[in-house]
């Protein structure tokens, strides 16, 4: 039986109706409209899908929409404020990491959520970090480049917290 849930998505605080078999990735696809969040392999295996909720980097498809009562998601959507984008967005840019772009959303998530909360990684944790997070492109090597970059400064200081409604 469907239920509503109650949630914050993006700074926005949101009801919708979830059914007991939706994960949250079709809820924000479908739903909500929010389609930067990419579907590639539905289990959990490739990381497209990778969104921040409660400040924690998960495969939003594997979470079920029904458990989503009181969380704080941020999608990629979420990153860009007030039409800035987010250093690691620029990082990514500026390195040329995404090539077809199509894991982008999901390396830029699972690299948000890991530089919250370590701000100053080595070569091998942001490897390990990201190492969830499929590149069919092979493109690995320039998205820790891009991420150790914005660790280190080089793209202005990294939003913390509320910056990113967390």
């Amino acid at each position: 039986m469907s239920q509503i849930v109650r949630f914050t998505i993006n700074g926005r605080e949101v009801e919708v109706i979830a059914r007991p078999e939706q994960n949250l990735l079709d809820l924000i696809r479908e739903q909500i409209g929010l389609t930067g969040t990419k579907c590639g392999c539905n289990h959990g295996d490739c990381g497209s899908c990778t969104v921040i909720m409660d400040g924690k980097a998960v495969k939003s498809c594997l979470v079920m929409a029904m458990s989503l009562e009181g969380k704080r998601i941020v999608t990629v959507e979420g990153l860009e404020q007030n039409g800035v984008l987010h250093p690691l967005q620029k990082a990514f840019i500026e390195y040329g990491a995404p090539q077809c772009g199509y894991c982008t959303p999901g390396m830029l998530m699972a690299a948000t959520a890991f530089l919250l909360h370590n701000n100053a990684p080595t070569k091998d944790e942001v490897i390990e970090a990201l190492s969830g997070n499929l590149c069919r492109c092979g493109g690995y090597e320039k998205y820790s480049e891009a991420v150790l970059a914005v660790a280190r400064g080089e793209f202005g200081p990294i939003p913390k917290g509320s910056d990113l409604n967390v």
